[in-house]
């Protein structure tokens, strides 16, 4: 997929260059990549896809030479962004229902406007919009299954999963879970879906093969998203109230342990994995800090100032850069995982939320 990315795209003008193509797709004119139908990076490095909830857009970096060489529109309020499982399509979570959370009168926003909400569904080679799949009430965030055929999706404003058929983007199920849900994570057998429910603090595991809740496991308050082991023995799920990590046995579905996160002011909310499956990294929301979690001994090893609210979270395929969205500073941090320091901060769109990595 990447040497697709990366074909020669030198022969547009520096005009074409800074305009948009009929796709949405907005080359920085400092990059040298053309965005004329196809898309090109000049290092070949994977590239990472960061969501931008209130400019709408996607911001797209070369792990290369981390700077930005494209802009995509998404839809309204992007916030969970995956690629398929072969890596030639990306997936956008999109709502039309208004922007809430701390210190928003949420009596007064104006009401969703459901003709915006889905799944937007973006072809990675050329950066042009396929379609957009239904996902019920204020998508959120959701999970693949292993064979790229259905996506599973959080509806906020409902208290349900919806279940999609990406072939025939059909709606073909809905799963009621616990109220708010948010987090949707594929195990890595593909068997199961572990879905965190922010107002009832806890996990709902859904059966893919009959669509069922089969598991509830309950945590600390208000979890945000799960991150599994390699071998899927073991869950990680972050609560952002209670500060906490619980790691899950996901044989038994019950809890283990309880991590505290020591950092002052910690939200815990995002999380990703090391490709080796050593360490599991977790970003803490209004704490500005990523922690580092050692799968092991299942204890914190490390934590380190990042950036202003980062919630997204995710690696490179060789384990050695992390990219966090920070929301409220409007940039991506990029952080060498050997020394664990932030070695650059990317300007990306409005309100960066989200973050994912071609592999």
């Amino acid at each position: 997929m990447v040497a697709a990315l990366i074909l020669a795209a030198a022969c547009g003008t520096r005009d074409a260059r800074q305009r948009s193509d009929s796709a949405g797709a907005t080359a920085n004119p400092e990059s040298g990549v053309a965005t004329t139908g196809r898309m090109a990076g000049r290092s070949g490095a994977p590239l990472v896809f960061v969501s931008n909830e209130d400019s709408d857009d996607i911001t797209i970096i070369d792990s290369g030479t981390d700077s930005v060489i494209a802009t995509v529109a998404a839809g309204k309020r992007p916030r969970g962004v995956k690629l398929s499982p072969d890596g030639k399509t990306l997936f956008v979570a999109v709502s039309g229902s208004p922007k809430g959370g701390p210190g928003v009168d949420e009596s007064k926003l104006p009401p969703p406007d459901r003709r915006a909400d889905g799944v937007a569904v973006i072809d990675v080679a050329t950066l042009k919009p396929v379609r957009t799949l239904p996902g019920g009430n204020d998508p959120e965030a959701f999970a693949i299954s292993n064979d790229g055929k259905t996506v599973y999706v959080s509806n906020e404003d409902a208290g349900t999963v919806s279940v999609v058929d990406v072939a025939t983007g059909k709606l073909v199920d809905t799963v009621r879970v616990g109220e708010e849900p948010e987090g949707v994570t594929m195990r890595p057998d593909g068997k199961a879906v572990y879905v965190t429910s922010e107002a009832t603090g806890s996990v709902a595991v859904i059966d893919v093969g009959r669509n069922r809740v089969v598991a509830t496991i309950q945590t600390d308050k208000r979890p945000r998203s799960t991150v599994f082991t390699l071998d899927g023995a073991k869950a990680y799920v972050t609560a952002e109230v209670g500060g906490t990590v619980t790691v899950v046995d996901t044989r038994t579905n019950k809890p283990l342990k309880t991590l505290t996160v020591p950092d002052s002011g910690a939200k815990p909310m995002g999380t990703a994995i090391s490709p080796d499956g050593k360490w599991v990294y977790l970003t803490n929301g209004r704490g500005g800090t990523l922690s580092v979690i050692d799968t092991a001994r299942d204890s914190i090893v490390a934590s380190m100032g990042v950036g202003t609210r980062p919630w997204g979270v995710a690696v490179t395929p060789d384990g050695k850069k992390i990219y966090t969205a920070n929301g409220p500073s409007n940039d991506v941090s990029v952080v060498d995982a050997n020394s664990r320091t932030v070695i650059k901060r990317v300007q990306a769109g409005r309100s960066p939320w989200g973050v994912a990595i071609a592999r």
